[in-house]
């Protein structure tokens, strides 16, 4: 990416700043940061501050021994960077850019003793989160963010499909979770971020790690599995069974299968995020799983597998084009079994875009 573009996107948080009334962002080492100038480095004790201003340019304040690391970023000679050395208060240098600033937002990766020094030098100065401008900037991709996100759930998809052809009866959730990951990294994404294997009762909890349980005939089997290509992310999940699945079980997942289509469905520009969970969760709760869909319907995903908007009953965000989100709508029945089935989309001019393509009827593996 080139300096102009990281630049537009600090322009993009100044303009939103003024807009609302506030005097500067100051972010530390983050997507956030990632973001918005390309700068990745490790967070430490040693503070690391780039500050946005509605007024004036963005400025970095960096350890002066990561200095050579910051001006080989792709805006390190594009705006003012001042190093400091240990023995010297990085926070004090901070205050001097912002001096006069009375209300500031801060990253909510930003550790807390540096603001913590950021509130000890600017005593005067209201302090609060910095999601609401910079997450709504994030929220909305650009053409080349579309395509990163189209190509890492083109890949989930095709680590799915391979994997449905391998054995699941008779193996561990850790051996299965295995071979998902080796063939994310197959389908070319560079990190893999997690590996959900959930078989029979383990399916009733959403965020399940695997473990060396054997997965048995008949069962069905939770998949929910992501990593980082082209430095976006990728999150999918499907619910496969293995053998022949009960009357009970086919009864859920058909609900919850039309609960996502429809969600999907009304997924457009103009609609409240909280739209969409609401129109998945009056399906569920229709046929009588209320108490068992416990999760908002989808989270954002970008840099990060969960970034605004959050699709969920209370968030009045309307939708823009450009926002890319998941659709994940679940039943748990603790000691049986649970179904999810989840597709990131990207709302489009006049509609909605899934990104990922693998087919949602259930599917019976081996």
């Amino acid at each position: 990416m080139s300096a102009e573009r990281y630049l537009a996107r600090m322009m993009r948080v100044s303009a939103g700043l003024a807009a609302r009334g506030i005097d500067a962002a100051v972010v530390g080492p983050s997507p956030d940061l990632v973001y918005l100038s390309g700068y990745d480095p490790m967070p430490t004790e040693r503070a690391t501050l780039l500050i946005v201003r509605a007024e004036g340019d963005p400025f970095m304040i960096v350890p002066e021994l990561e200095r050579p690391l910051a001006v080989s970023s792709p805006v390190g000679s594009a705006f003012d960077l001042l190093g400091w050395v240990d023995g010297r208060d990085p926070y004090r240098e901070a205050a001097k850019v912002l001096e006069g600033a009375a209300l500031i937002v801060v990253g909510d990766r930003l550790w807390s003793s540096h603001l913590l020094g950021l509130q000890i030098a600017l005593p005067m100065a209201v302090i609060t989160s910095a999601s609401d401008v910079i997450g709504a900037v994030r929220s909305v991709k650009d053409p080349e963010e579309l395509d990163s996100l189209r190509l890492a759930g083109a890949a989930a998809d095709r680590a799915f499909e391979e994997v449905c052809g391998l054995r699941f009866e008779g193996r561990t959730e850790r051996d299965v979770a295995a071979d998902l990951g080796r063939l994310l990294l197959d389908h070319g994404h560079a990190r893999v971020d997690f590996t959900i294997v959930a078989s029979g009762p383990n399916g009733a909890s959403p965020h399940h790690a695997p473990t060396d349980r054997t997965i048995g005939a008949n069962e069905p089997v939770v998949l929910d599995f992501g990593g980082t290509l082209d430095a976006y992310c990728s999150d999918t999940t499907r619910t496969v069974v293995v053998g022949e699945p009960s009357p009970a079980f086919q009864e859920v997942y058909e609900v919850v299968r039309r609960a996502q289509t429809a969600a999907c469905e009304v997924v457009r520009p103009g609609a409240m995020a909280q739209e969409i969970d609401r129109v998945a969760r009056a399906i569920i709760n229709d046929a009588g799983h209320a108490d068992r869909f416990i999760h908002r319907t989808g989270h954002g995903i970008g840099l990060e597998v969960h970034e605004p908007p959050y699709i969920m009953e209370g968030n009045e965000t309307r939708l823009r084009a450009g926002m890319t989100f998941s659709v994940e709508p679940g039943v748990y029945l603790p000691g049986a079994y649970g179904v999810r089935i989840e597709d990131i989309v990207a709302v489009t001019s006049d509609g909605v875009e899934r990104f990922n393509r693998s087919d949602r009827a259930l599917r019976v593996v081996a």
